[in-house]
């Protein structure tokens, strides 16, 4: 599996962007005002998105397998990663199976999985409903009822053009892709990484929005089970700190890559939560 990737930026600090379901590797191309002077960023497509296809099933373990030939290929070990919703999930395997590769975490939206096997198998048939409706309804009818779901509703009211470079990017992808996708590696595919979190020491730094009171919860529990964690929940944001408030997003996430760490640093620090 060949990964379809871009650089950009001239900033010393190096960053892997690791982009969410339906996305692509221009997910954060929003963020270059702020990135691109600081951060070197490595941003991919993952499999069956963008420009990286479907070569055979793209299975948790073999997307994984698949971003650590990248890195290794391109010289980029001691990055950081930065991963949203999908993006974090792989990002937070990457990095509890080769943590030595990478220095800092950033995950946004992001879960270690679910807990327990019947969740996972009840979430594959859920998935597998979804892929062979994507593969009937087609691309344009699975992306209007995507972006109806509630928990896109900041998303909704952004201006219209944020909106409209979103759905475009959608649209670029292939009903065949995100289907593969979500049989591949979707949630119920994913390993439950919750009992690995406690061995993780990387410094980890979990974003939410206030409104996504799911994932918020779930960022509280991965916290408390991480050593060296820090979180912040931005306000009257919901599933997408990265597009519903991409300045502060982005003042936290450069703030927390440059903070000096020390291994006697505070195992939590949480702001401007609920």
């Amino acid at each position: 599996m060949s990964l379809a990737y871009e650089i950009w930026g001239e900033g010393p600090l190096r960053l892997v962007a690791l982009h969410g379901f339906t996305g692509n590797r221009t997910a954060f191309n929003h963020l270059k005002p702020y990135w691109a002077e600081h951060c070197q960023v490595l941003a991919l497509d993952l499999p069956g998105h963008g420009q990286t296809p479907l070569s055979f099933a793209p299975t948790f373990a073999r997307t994984l397998d698949a971003c650590l030939k990248l890195f290794d290929a391109l010289g980029w070990h001691g990055a950081n990663l930065v991963g949203y919703s999908l993006g974090a999930r792989v990002a937070l395997g990457l990095a509890i199976q080769r943590p030595e590769l990478f220095g800092r975490l950033v995950l946004e939206s992001g879960s270690p999985g679910l807990r327990r096997r019947k969740a996972r198998s009840e979430r594959r048939r859920t998935d597998e409903q979804l892929a062979t409706s994507l593969e009937t309804a087609g691309l344009v009818n699975f992306v209007r009822r995507w972006e109806a779901l509630p928990l896109f509703d900041g998303v909704r009211g952004l201006a219209t053009d944020v909106q409209e470079s979103l759905r475009a990017r959608r649209l670029d992808a292939s009903a065949e892709g995100l289907a593969g996708s979500l049989r591949g590696f979707g949630l119920g595919m994913q390993p439950s990484y919750w009992t690995e979190l406690h061995k993780l020491r990387l410094p980890t730094l979990i974003l939410t929005g206030a409104r996504d009171v799911k994932f918020t919860q779930t960022a509280r529990e991965m916290a408390a089970e991480l050593p060296s964690a820090w979180r912040r929940t931005f306000q009257d944001v919901g599933h997408a700190p990265h597009l519903e408030a991409p300045a502060e997003y982005s003042s936290e996430v450069l703030g927390f890559l440059r903070t000096p760490w020390m291994e006697s640093a505070p195992l939590e620090l949480e702001t401007g939560s609920t």
